[in-house]
């Protein structure tokens, strides 16, 4: 039996209306990452908008009481893989920075990570990052009814790997409504016919972390932030879907 609950129609809508803010809101800051801004001045623009939109930033204070995530935007740059914190850290020509964004609006998450080049990058960054985003729309475009989550694993796994580069294990894409974190677990590797059965109104992300190394990782003394094991760079790319009669709907276009 699956733990995986199912949307209503007018779940689903409230979290179209959470995935459009979280849409707009890299539209927002695209203009200032660029040479020379620092972390946190991305993450004070994130912040007033989203709360301008009528929601919450879902990572501001999330996790253990005793460590909580210090910022609205995860901003990994360059090595770091994902949740990294939006500090006093200046952007330079050439880095790369992905940036996750997630919000609560009326009682429903969205979720979604798009990988910035900032400024010129080398031809070898450039094919890490655009072979990311083609890792997700390769696990995207296997999302019908059906279909399995293994599936979605496979073709992102194949794709990455066969051009060299390293899939992360350890950080996966997730269920997502009225909680940040539901299940299912979306594996970024995997077998074709294996996993749970997809169906209509589940709604979940999937947020490959391709490495231009190893795929290996190390979680620093912070607690949060999580660089490549190589200290090579990591790309992400990430959306929010819900699994529809025909296919699937992307939330956070």
């Amino acid at each position: 039996m699956s733990r995986v609950a199912l949307k209503s129609a007018r779940e689903i809508e409230a979290m179209r209306r959470a995935g459009a803010l979280v849409a707009d809101t890299f539209r927002v800051l695209d203009p200032f990452v660029k040479p020379g801004v620092t972390l946190a001045e991305l993450d004070r623009i994130a912040e007033e908008h989203i709360r301008k939109g009528g929601a919450v930033p879902a990572y501001l204070g999330y996790g253990p009481k005793t460590n909580p995530f210090p910022g609205t935007i995860c901003a990994s740059v360059n090595e770091v893989i994902c949740h990294g914190i939006p500090d006093g850290r200046v952007l330079e020509e050439g880095d790369i920075i992905g940036v996750d964004i997630g919000v609560l609006m009326n009682g429903v998450y969205g979720d979604a990570c798009y990988t910035y080049t900032v400024g010129k990058v080398s031809a070898e960054v450039q094919g890490l990052v655009d072979t990311t985003r083609e890792a997700l729309t390769a696990g995207l475009d296997v999302v019908r009814p059906n279909a399995r989550t293994g599936d979605i694993g496979h073709a992102i796994q194949t794709l990455a790997e066969g051009r060299g580069y390293g899939v992360v294990r350890e950080y996966t894409g997730h269920g997502i409504g009225k909680r940040l974190h539901e299940e299912p677990t979306i594996y970024h590797h995997g077998a074709r016919y294996t996993g749970l059965k997809l169906q209509p109104g589940m709604v979940f992300t999937i947020e490959p972390m391709i490495n231009l190394g190893r795929p290996e990782t190390r979680l620093l003394p912070d607690g949060w932030t999580v660089i490549t094991a190589d200290k090579k760079p990591s790309a992400q790319f990430e959306h929010t879907l819900v699994v529809t009669a025909k296919g699937h709907e992307i939330l956070t276009l």
